[in-house]
């Protein structure tokens, strides 16, 4: 799985890239015109969204340490409020994170439903344990995207990741559940959520195939180094043994699916470039640029989502990330679709907008430590 020469096979990637510039960026669904519009009128694309921090899985990897709700969690009233304030600023996503599991709240479909009223569609991140026939159904009405979290096609490695026995059985039965929906067709989008960690490291591969194959989407990411996975070392994967696996799994898209991207971090396949368009709203109001830059911009109940997004230096910053990065990745030749991952830096190194020391590009670069 390792190439024999990384350098080499990352030059037979860039001869491409002038062409896809006229295309809409790798791995969102949005054009390169509205994203430079959002940017223009400090406008969002989607929004990030948890409703409760509440969670039946006690994932070693978890942002958030999930578990139990977190004092003062928002109302379903303020919740959609700030979808409303969302789609006043231009969103046509709303991505619902849960922070914990978005199955647990209560209140899910009616704000599943109230983003469908507001004229946006829905993509929601669950871990797939709580999906029943008939949730799933109400998911295929709506047309939800639903990207269900799954780590492994092991089941003893699936439950140590899960921190709960019996999990991996349970996806099984979330994921047969929306296939016997409908799930996937051509509007109605099903992904996998994988993080790339020590423990399912050699089955990636089989399980990116597995996906293929089924038309589902593999959303396969490296780890941050946050919350819960900073007390698991042994889920720790070397910026060079990440490259390994997606320079694999490029090669399988290539010759299996004619699909062609360029391998680099954080996403296999795709290019994160939420901070021109999007922001993440916690479950008790709080803005931040992203999941992984922790950094209270400001809360919903005291001030509009419009205002702190026009306001805050940080949140300005990170819009113009591209021209504003540090080191190696404002140098990179793929900075064209890529800026590194801003929360890996933040977490790692306590600068956002400094270079990505996961990057294996980055982190070759002769002035990666530069300025």
């Amino acid at each position: 799985m390792n190439p024999p020469n990384a350098a080499a096979e990352t030059a037979c990637f860039m001869k491409d890239l002038a062409a896809e510039k006229a295309r809409p960026i790798a791995g969102t669904e949005f054009s390169r015109e509205e994203i430079d519009e959002a940017l223009r009128t400090n406008g969002l694309l989607s929004v990030e969204l948890e409703m409760t921090r509440l969670c039946n899985l006690r994932c070693t990897y978890c942002y958030s340490e999930a578990g139990r709700p977190i004092p003062d969690e928002f109302s379903f009233e303020e919740l959609t409020g700030a979808v409303r304030q969302a789609r006043a600023l231009g969103a046509k996503k709303v991505a619902i994170l849960g922070g914990g599991e978005p199955c647990c709240y209560p209140q899910l479909r009616e704000l599943i439903a109230c983003i469908r009223d507001e004229g946006m569609y829905a993509e929601l991140f669950t871990n797939g344990t709580l999906v029943t026939g008939e949730l799933a159904a109400f998911f295929y009405r709506h047309e939800v995207t639903v990207v269900v979290k799954r780590n492994s096609d092991v089941a003893a490695v699936q439950d140590a990741l899960a921190g709960v026995e019996g999990t991996f059985n349970r996806i099984e039965q979330g994921m047969a559940a929306l296939m016997d929906a409908g799930y996937p067709d051509e509007t109605h989008g099903l992904g996998i959520q994988t993080i790339v960690c020590r423990q399912n490291l050699h089955r990636l591969a089989d399980l990116w195939v597995w996906a293929r194959e089924r038309n589902i989407h593999p959303y396969f990411e490296c780890m941050t180094l946050q919350g819960r996975a900073t007390e698991h070392n042994e889920l720790y994967v070397s910026p060079e043994e990440a490259r390994d696996v997606f320079f694999e799994l490029s090669r399988i898209d290539r010759e299996r699916y004619g699909r062609y991207w360029t391998p680099h971090p954080p996403l296999a396949g795709s290019s994160c470039r939420r901070h021109a368009y999007s922001a993440f709203i916690k479950a008790n109001g709080d803005v931040c640029p992203c999941v992984g830059v922790e950094i209270s911009l400001g809360n919903l109940r005291e001030t509009a989502l419009a205002d702190i997004l026009r306001d805050h230096p940080v949140a300005q910053e990170l819009r113009h990330a591209h021209a504003r990065v540090k080191g190696a990745c404002r140098t990179c030749e793929l900075g064209d679709e890529c800026y590194g991952c801003r929360g890996n830096a933040f977490q790692m190194s306590g600068d956002y907008l400094g270079c990505d020391p996961y990057c294996w590009i980055s982190s070759a670069a002769p002035d990666a430590g530069r300025e």
